[in-house]
């Protein structure tokens, strides 16, 4: 199983820079940040210019990975593919479409992205124009040796008020979606850590879910009961601190939350997940500077590398 982490959260690094990071800490693979070069989204990054790429580019690339054992896990662009802006649409649509044809130049299995919600529809709305839109990206995915996988985060920082603004962030929603889509091509980026504050047993979301994940999120969380009893299943709605406060519940690197990863781990063993497990690092306290990113980064590795080697005690 590859080894890895989504490289946005380290800046102003060239990608083989990261790379040659990565294979010093003992990585084997990478989630490359993929979101345009001009954004202004959080924990994004934009280390390959998919809209620009060129046969040079490609052939560098494949180099560098070659020199530092690396494989990239999935090119990663997450935006809100059912803006209700026709022009913000369009252009995340073409930039979708460029890192799905970025991905079969490199020979990149996987691209991540999210649905998203119109705010101004109905649900049903929703998922009648994720299956008119979705179904194009499925079919060039699928014409481009590729599967598209969709990260189960319900963003609640793209609404004022907190609530969810994707149509795919839980069992439920899946289940709409496989049964509006239910090509082979279009799966999970399953991220525990969402599910885990949404009150979803993630443990059994991946043993009911197994043959739709293709790629797994290392993130955790801390949630905390008592300020969930405070403000309730649809979270803070006074003076947040960023976006995403809901009050309750706090990203922090795998080992520092409440994640028991080596029971994940059994799981992860008992469905034959044999996929990339990729560090999503969005822990605020680790963020200042690459040095601190670096460490959040290793910290994890030296938690997790041993679990997922079965160099535990069990």
């Amino acid at each position: 199983m590859k080894f890895g982490f989504l490289t946005g959260c380290l800046k102003n690094m060239t990608l083989e820079e990261k790379m040659e990071y990565a294979h010093k800490v003992g990585f084997t693979a990478l989630d490359i940040s993929c979101w345009p070069k001009q954004n202004s989204r959080d924990f994004s990054g934009s280390d390959i210019d998919v809209e620009n790429l060129t046969d040079k580019d490609v052939e560098t690339l494949k180099a560098a990975q070659k020199k530092y054992n690396i494989s990239f896990s999935s090119l990663a662009y997450y935006d809100n593919m059912l803006d209700p802006n026709p022009d913000t649409r369009k252009k995340f649509s073409n930039h979708l479409v460029a890192v799905i044809k970025a991905a079969s130049r490199l020979g990149t299995p996987l691209v991540g992205c999210f649905v998203g919600k119109d705010q101004t529809k109905s649900l049903t709305e929703n998922f009648d124009e994720y299956g008119k839109i979705f179904t194009k990206y499925v079919k060039l995915a699928e014409d481009s040796n590729v599967k598209l996988m969709i990260e189960n985060c319900p963003m609640p920082g793209w609404q004022e008020d907190g609530l969810p603004a994707t149509i795919s962030y839980s069992p439920e929603l899946w289940d709409e979606m496989f049964r509006r889509i239910p090509s082979k091509s279009i799966g999970l980026n399953f991220d525990p850590s969402h599910l885990d504050w949404l009150h979803i047993d993630y443990l059994q979301a991946l043993r009911d879910y197994k043959d739709r994940i293709f790629h797994i999120d290392a993130k955790d969380m801390i949630v905390d009961e008592n300020k969930f009893s405070y403000y309730g299943i649809y979270g803070k709605k006074l003076n947040r601190t960023q976006p995403e406060d809901l009050g309750f519940w706090t990203p922090v690197i795998p080992g520092l939350g409440d994640i028991n990863w080596s029971q994940f781990y059994d799981v992860m063993k008992e469905i034959g997940f044999d996929g990339c497990f990729s560090i999503e690092h969005e822990d605020r306290r680790f963020a200042a500077n690459n040095a601190e990113v670096e460490k959040g980064l290793e910290y994890s590795f030296n938690h997790l590398n041993p679990i997922i080697h079965d160099f535990v005690e069990k």
